[in-house]
């Protein structure tokens, strides 16, 4: 199927009924729609298959309360049981199989379980106070591996014996400490008998005990000693328990200065600091070294970075002379100095924490192959390259370079069943999608368009990978498959809104989460080749779906700069002739690169509530999925590179103006707000373009990009020592001079994100320019999310009454 466009500015989204436009007399307010969120519904979460397939667990937020009670879905009658203490007792955890499904196994309560699959047996594999993790079975089957921490320990099944995979040392190996005999030990030796003996029978000893661990696999293994110069990042045992790969970094890394957040109200009565992050460019990400240990001969390779495709250019070069010119001529020598390119560009294992999924070190099923991800800590480049263990070197398999920054999404990667073929998402024609890939030979496209291929999900045979993606449209998310060999990407599910899948153990059904616009996410079952699927859960409350909410347009406005059509959220009257002359409202989402021009069930739930009741009101909304904002290609998230706030107002702009000319709206009164991203283009809003928007309300905004977290920011803006006027450009603090219209800043006190202390400055600022209608509303026990109705009620009532008395009412 083709990704369809609707030409001009028509709306495209078809939503239930049950969504229509709201009648007159159905009326909302602020207590109903900003108190706790139970009243609404509770979402299905972290759904699993059963181990033997015939049922789904999934967990559900108890009622005013944070406790998720685990329930358990019959695939064949369809019928729900929340389990008891008892029944959690008994309930499976996320299985992971052996290749012959003889035997399952998963963690609970942070340990080890097996399961015979032909009786149904279960055997408790530990009872420890540490975690267990990343659980699967060895490649012959024999056993089952599974990490604390960074320690990787093997089960042996038949044996029913659990034992450390390899003991790692960061020291001197002792033996190489006795070999090391200066001239003075020599003559010690050669003078005194004594010595010579107990030197002898210490060599015996040693001796004897090696002879007797090389033949005897009851023993635990020897240690392995890698040296005291390097800290343990990450340890990946190979499936057949022959290889080890360490990430190392240097050890005793200073973190830098982390500034601090007040807690003001405390259950003690006194106040209380806490450290947050450090600013972006005061202390870049710590390098990171890649060891590969060969467990069997209980030796140790460094894997170097050389054969890498351009790990030793200097992609900033441009913007670093610049820089360093600058400060040698302000004489500032040694922080010119600090700024010059080294040799060979800095690397970090991309993690699960940083990518979409599938973690930054994989190996093949059976062991044999090896791959790993990096990328550059200056943010242009990421690799993914394998092993080669006779020559103990890494092979570059896929470069991607990016001009702007590589994508945190879409990273994921692995092996095909037949443990040769590599396979990987890659952003390089502009969209994200999939290819495969052997080992010295050329990629092959396995999909290709203007859409996001995402969530890969290979088959138990090999045969099919599962997708999500929006190939329909860009608002619209379903799941597809194609044949791993190549074919037809062929639409599965029909939602628009799917949300996430699994496939079950005999990969013959998929467990589906899907929600809606106003429909938290819910549970379908459906047959993995296509069907009708077949509902298992509705967790909605009545109080909530009776109301007749309002159905978000999903509409097009054309960009006056050249940058095609931005997708949007439009609200309005039922009778769009009711529009005109209107109030407007520009809501502004968050994060920057996140979508909310969707058909899903949105983050924004309580400002979707809201906009609902602003059109009630007497307004017009617009949501709009600014330049920046994830799922439309790599060049619409990188319009921003070293200029944000520019382009992003740009649209924002047209936006209002597509209001006037389709809706006849009263383009001297629109508002705008948003949080965090949003609370920071409120501000640009307000600064950059004075006059165009009668009020703004900044929710936890950034107004100064220096004190951001560097992980975000230093992607977008490189580091503010080497572009500095990147951070100039883009920071609101820099054109508070320019503020003229009404401003609400609205901020949690311990927020540990962006910081309190950058709209504090900014109120400084404007009170040392003597500016006028501005206010700050500060709350004391909220972070960056909040969490309490009192506080969603309070920062709704005051951007509700900002609106009325400068936009409604201007």
């Amino acid at each position: 199927m083709r990704r369809t466009f609707v030409a001009g500015l028509a709306a495209l989204a078809v939503l239930p009924q049950a969504f229509a436009q709201a009648p007159a007399g159905s009326s909302l307010d602020m207590e109903t729609i900003m108190a706790n969120p139970d009243w609404i519904g509770a979402a299905v979460e972290q759904p699993y298959w059963s181990a033997d397939g015939r049922s789904i667990y999934y967990a559900l937020k108890r009622d005013d309360s944070k406790v998720r009670d685990l329930y358990r879905v019959d695939i064949a009658s369809g019928r729900s049981d929340k389990l008891d203490a008892a029944g959690q007792v008994q309930a499976d955890g996320p299985s992971v199989f052996d290749r012959a499904h003889r035997h399952a196994a998963f963690i609970r309560h942070g340990d080890v379980f097996l399961v015979d699959l032909a009786n149904g047996r279960r055997v408790q594999v530990t009872r420890t106070p540490e975690i267990e993790s990343a659980l699967r079975f060895s490649s012959d089957g024999r056993a089952l591996q599974f990490r604390q921490a960074n320690l990787w320990f093997s089960y042996d099944i038949a044996a029913g014996v659990v034992a450390p995979a390899a003991q790692l040392k960061f020291a001197d190996d002792p033996k190489d400490k006795d070999k090391k005999i200066d001239d003075l030990g020599a003559d010690q030796l050669r003078l005194f008998k004594s010595l010579r003996q107990i030197k002898a029978d210490k060599d015996g000893l040693r001796e004897h005990d090696d002879a007797l661990a090389a033949v005897d696999s009851s023993r635990v293994p020897e240690p392995i000693y890698l040296g005291d110069k390097a800290d343990l990042v990450d340890t990946e045992l190979s499936p057949d328990g022959r290889w080890m790969l360490l990430v190392t970094q240097p050890e005793n890394v200073d973190e830098g200065k982390k500034p601090q957040v007040t807690h003001y109200v405390t259950d003690s009565g006194y106040a209380t600091q806490q450290d947050t992050r450090v600013y972006v460019g005061r202390n870049d990400p710590t390098p990171q070294s890649l060891l590969l240990v060969d467990l069997a001969q209980h030796k140790s390779y460094p894997l170097s970075l050389d054969g890498l495709p351009g790990i030793k250019d200097d992609p900033l070069k441009i913007l670093r002379a610049k820089a360093v010119a600058a400060l040698e001529k302000d004489g500032k020598t040694d922080r010119a100095k600090a700024l010059k390119a080294p040799d060979e560009r800095a690397v970090r294992i991309i993690s699960d924490a940083d990518d979409g999924g599938g973690g930054g070190i994989v190996w093949s099923d059976d062991g044999s192959n090896l791959a790993i991800q990096l990328r550059a800590i200056d943010n242009k480049d990421r690799w993914i390259a394998s092993v080669d263990f006779d020559k103990h070197a890494l092979v570059n398999q896929h470069r991607l370079h990016d001009e702007a920054w590589i994508n945190w999404n879409f990273n994921d990667f692995g092996w095909l069943k037949d443990n040769r073929t590599l396979w990987y998402l890659s952003e390089e024609t502009g969209y994200s999608q999939l290819y495969t890939k052997l080992p010295g030979g050329k990629p092959r496209a396995l999909t290709e368009g203007k859409f996001e291929v995402s969530h890969p999900q290979l088959s138990d045979d090999g045969q099919w990978f599962y997708v999500r993606t929006n190939k329909a449209a860009p608002y619209s998310y379903d799941v597809y498959r194609l044949p791993t060999a190549g074919g037809e990407l062929t639409r599965l599910t029909q939602y628009q809104g799917m949300d996430d899948f699994l496939l079950s153990p005999d990969g013959k059904q998929l467990a589906v989460v899907h929600s809606a616009p106003y429909v938290l996410a819910q549970l379908a079952v459906q047959d993995a080749a296509g069907g009708a699927p077949r509902e298992l859960t509705d967790t909605m409350k009545p109080a909530f779906t009776a109301h007749a909410w309002i159905a978000p347009q999903i509409i097009q406005v054309p960009s006056s700069h050249g940058a095609g059509n931005i997708w949007a959220k439009y609200y309005g009257p039922a009778n769009p002739d009711e529009a005109k002359g209107r109030p407007a409202v520009i809501f502004v989402h968050g994060a920057g690169y996140l979508q909310n021009v969707t058909l899903s069930w949105s983050n924004y739930f309580r400002e979707q509530m809201f906009h609902n009741l602003l059109v009630q009101q007497g307004y017009v909304v617009l949501d709009m999925d600014y330049r920046a904002s994830e799922g439309y290609g790599r060049s619409w998230r990188t319009a921003i590179y070293r200029q944000m706030g520019h382009p992003e107002l740009e649209d924002l702009l047209d936006g209002k103006a597509w209001l006037v000319k389709q809706h006849g709206i009263d383009g001297k009164r629109v508002g705008i707000y948003g949080g965090s991203y949003g609370g920071f283009m409120t501000e640009m809003a307000l600064l950059r373009a004075p006059g165009e928007f009668a009020a703004g309300a900044a929710l936890r905004p950034v107004s100064d990009w220096r004190l951001y977290n560097h992980e975000y920011t230093s992607d977008i803006l490189n580091d503010p020592q080497l572009d500095p006027e990147s951070y100039r450009v883009s920071s609101p603090i820099e054109y508070a001079d320019q503020l003229k219209d009404p401003l609400l800043i609205q901020h949690g006190l311990i927020d540990d994100n962006v910081l309190a202390e950058d709209s504090v400055r900014m109120y400084q600022r404007f009170i040392e320019l003597h500016k006028k209608n501005f206010w700050i509303s500060l709350y004391p026990m909220e972070r960056h999310g909040f969490v309490h109705p009192d506080s969603w009620y309070d920062e709704y009532r005051r951007i509700d009454e900002l609106f009325e008395t400068y936009v409604k009412s201007k």
